[in-house]
């Protein structure tokens, strides 16, 4: 299959908390398996970032460290096009356009507005948060992405990305390819481990919470041991919440050994809980210390973390604004007469 003939996905994280495990295991260690069949592009979406306030060292910081983490989980910059969405204009051109074109009631539906705006007080949420899936739909329909590798709980901004596409080719013509969600069979929905009815958050502030990426060996295990679990005693996975915190162990367990759920129940048949938590810790730290080695070269050389980021937007900036500069002659913006 030649570079020309792959079918093209794109996907994104906040350079907002600390990534985790279900990061890692939802997103990363997907991407690194596409980057063999599909033409990617993976971009630190920072504009999403600031629908919240941020301190701006801090944001430039994480920016560079989600970056990082992207080589370092195995994301191999001579296969895939890594970027910072701001370092692309037209991310936030195309977004304004589509923004024209959204209605209000569309925005409204949206759940995680719905869930994000409950906790905040009603004077205090940025417009930004309501059009933040118009910004994603820019991202995805900029580089005619044929699908994109997303997490269950955006399967709702992928739709309405779609909605957004058919509306405008209805209007102006056939311009976006209309994507397809791919959402991975094992590790796709990691929740925390102090509340495994609540998916696991890079900004959760609780010390129980997560598995982050850069954790120390002794961190990980400290957490894992502290994981809600039940008092059945039984490890198999379920769908029962009452089971939630077995069933996430479970869950982490085989999407790190890649063990199908069979091969993992028959693994802890006749085991309790503690042998559970401590296979955990072993399978999770296997796979952090390569990770955390390749990070510490990776952000110490600060040369060539910025040079990939720079050849990345040179690229996904030409895929861009071929893209842009269709929208706006089909809406009628006066071209400026310069090429890019």
């Amino acid at each position: 299959m030649t570079e020309n003939s792959k079918k093209r996905v794109l996907s994104g994280i906040q350079p907002s908390g600390n990534l985790t495990i279900g990061n890692y295991l939802g997103a990363l260690k997907q991407w690194v398996a596409e980057q063999e069949t599909y033409e990617c592009y993976f971009c630190v979406v920072d504009l999403h970032a600031i629908t919240v306030p941020q301190d701006p060292v801090k944001l430039r910081a994480k920016t560079r460290e989600v970056a990082a983490l992207y080589i370092a989980a195995g994301l191999d910059p001579d296969k895939v096009t890594i970027f910072v969405q701001s370092h692309v204009s037209a991310h936030a051109e195309l977004a304004w356009i589509l923004t024209c074109l959204a209605p209000m009631g569309w925005l409204n539906r949206m759940t995680q507005f719905k869930d994000k705006a409950a906790k905040q007080q009603q004077d205090t949420i940025s417009s930004g948060l309501l059009n933040y899936p118009t910004l994603m739909a820019a991202d995805i329909l900029l580089y005619q992405a044929h699908a994109v590798p997303v997490g269950d709980d955006q399967r709702q901004h992928l739709e309405y990305t779609r909605d957004l596409a058919q509306r405008f080719n209805h209007m102006y013509g056939d311009t976006f390819i209309l994507p397809e969600v791919m959402i991975p069979k094992a590790g796709a929905r990691i929740m925390g481990l102090d509340n495994p009815l609540s998916k696991m958050s890079k900004s959760e502030a609780t010390d129980s919470h997560a598995i982050y990426l850069l954790d120390t060996p002794s961190k990980v295990k400290k957490v894992v041991m502290r994981a809600v679990t039940d008092s059945l005693g039984q490890i198999s996975f379920s769908d029962i919440p009452d089971r939630a915190g077995i069933n996430n162990l479970l869950t982490i367990y085989q999407s790190l050994t890649q063990l199908s759920q069979e091969q993992t129940e028959a693994r802890f048949a006749g085991k309790g809980y503690g042998d559970l938590k401590k296979s955990v810790v072993e399978v999770v730290n296997a796979t952090l210390e390569p990770l955390q080695r390749r990070y510490s070269e990776i952000i110490d050389e600060e040369k060539y973390l910025d040079g990939i980021l720079a050849r990345g937007a040179d690229k996904a900036q030409q895929m861009a604004n071929r893209t842009l500069r269709e929208v706006k002659e089909k809406i009628g913006l006066l071209p400026t007469g310069l090429s890019s």
